[in-house]
């Protein structure tokens, strides 16, 4: 008989029995031994459909392909740039990479992008060892001005994001601002000084309380607290 031991969110430690029954599917974080879905690490159940993993809590970040990530140019190379991810990897942006604009040969790469500028990229190529390539063609990719950068744990993101965006979508409907946030772990924020604190604390607070049930309701609460305004919990836009 099949049977769903947790629920959806809760927290499990190694060893967690989280279902009975061949219908269910392992995923990330989870083994089958005979007919039962046992937990293998620390984190938060995620069922979706039959499929279950478990989301890590804590852990560094992982690379790949496809993830949005925020970097600092640290180095101007002789045919792009070196990027430094805040973390253990870094990144090479080359010049075909780096926009859709036509850089001659012998172009001074320095005055498009400088040493300490900030940009939100995509991983394009990730070597096994963790060499690793990204690019600014796409969009929302671009380099960011002003504002300020926050470091979260990067296990964390996933809840800091919120389902389909609805987390970022309740920051921004409060505070005005603009936010990116990068899967490795860097949060890119930029409104009035009033709507940057407001969104920091938010922030603070959903990685103090990822583990716990009823966060949506509980940051919309807080953020309406803090600034007075309705908050509805919704889906980001494509394009915001």
């Amino acid at each position: 008989m099949e049977s769903l031991h947790m629920k959806d969110r809760d927290v499990v430690v190694p060893g967690d029995i989280v279902a009975t029954g061949m219908g269910f599917l392992p995923s990330k974080g989870t083994y089958r031994e005979s007919d039962k879905v046992i937990a293998d690490r620390v984190g938060l159940l995620s069922v979706e459909g039959k499929v279950l993993k478990v989301v890590p809590l804590t852990g560094g970040y992982a690379p790949k392909i496809g993830d949005r990530v925020i970097g600092q140019v640290n180095d101007v190379l002789f045919s792009g740039w070196r990027v430094d991810l805040f973390g253990p990897y870094s990144a090479v942006l080359g010049v075909k990479d780096a926009t859709n604009e036509f850089i001659g040969r012998g172009a001074n790469l320095a005055e498009i992008f400088g040493l300490g500028d900030i940009v939100v990229c995509k991983l394009i190529n990730v070597t096994s060892q963790k060499l690793i390539d990204v690019s600014l063609r796409g969009p929302g990719l671009r380099q960011l001005k002003g504002g300020r950068l926050i470091k979260v744990n990067a296990a964390k993101v996933p809840r800091i994001i919120g389902k389909d965006g609805t987390m970022v979508s309740m920051i921004k409907q409060a505070t005005g601002i603009n936010i990116v946030v990068g899967m490795n772990g860097m949060v890119w924020i930029d409104g009035t000084p009033e709507g940057e604190v407001v969104a920091a604390e938010t922030i603070q607070k959903i990685q103090d309380e990822a583990h716990l049930g009823g966060l949506t309701n509980r940051i919309k609460d807080f953020l309406e607290q803090k600034t007075g305004k309705k908050v509805e919990p919704r889906a980001m836009q494509e394009g915001e």
